[in-house]
């Protein structure tokens, strides 16, 4: 999956008005509205696409596995606005306004676990809605034995899940929901990459 981008600079969602202009001329963070087919009809702030108006923006979200079909996982930060402090995905990110999705794995991991030289393989795309949110979950698998550094700032902890482990707390709150789902639906394509 890859967006596609308008020639022109993408509208702003939804069209500003006098009142609401000032408060989207600060933000420092837009993210691309898009089409189910990854076309980009339009941008919008952060704080929009999470208001629980639910335009459809892309994320993307690696999970690294090792040769011992060890899972790692990060611990959100506690700073965060949506399900904080609990266990996901080893990288989950927005992906920002005229940026690729391979270019968002990249920064994201980056960012997050000081994480440069891998190889993502695509997995799975699907759409995810929420109660604030609606987004595009572009998927990848990792297989490798990494040394990781994951920025505080971003999230409380990392560290690597035996299987079994992830089995015994599902449904248990210590994981997101999102987390719970697609691991489910990705664990067959996931360990068949080792």
């Amino acid at each position: 999956m890859e967006l596609t981008y308008p020639y022109d600079i993408a509208p702003v969602v939804p069209a500003p008005t006098a009142v609401s202009m000032p408060e989207r001329a600060v933000s420092s963070e837009w993210f691309p509205i898009v089409e189910p087919s990854g076309l980009v009809i339009g941008r919008a702030t952060r704080s929009y696409c999470h208001s629980g108006k639910k335009p459809l923006h892309p994320v993307i979200h690696i999970h690294i596995i090792d040769r011992f079909s060890r899972i790692y996982l990060q611990k959100r930060s506690m700073k965060k606005d949506i399900q904080p402090g609990r266990w996901d995905t080893a990288v989950g990110g927005h992906v920002s306004y005229g940026e690729g999705i391979l270019e968002a794995v990249y920064r994201e991991a980056s960012e997050e676990l000081g994480f440069t030289e891998f190889n993502p393989i695509h997995i799975e795309t699907y759409l995810f809605e929420s109660e604030i949110e609606k987004e595009m979950v572009n998927v990848f698998g990792v297989v490798g034995s990494y040394e990781l550094h994951p920025d505080l700032d971003e999230v409380d902890e990392g560290r690597w899940w035996e299987l079994a482990d992830i089995d015994a707390n599902i449904g248990k709150g210590v994981f997101t929901p999102n987390f719970e789902t697609e691991f489910t639906m990705i664990r067959k394509d996931l360990l068949a990459l080792l």
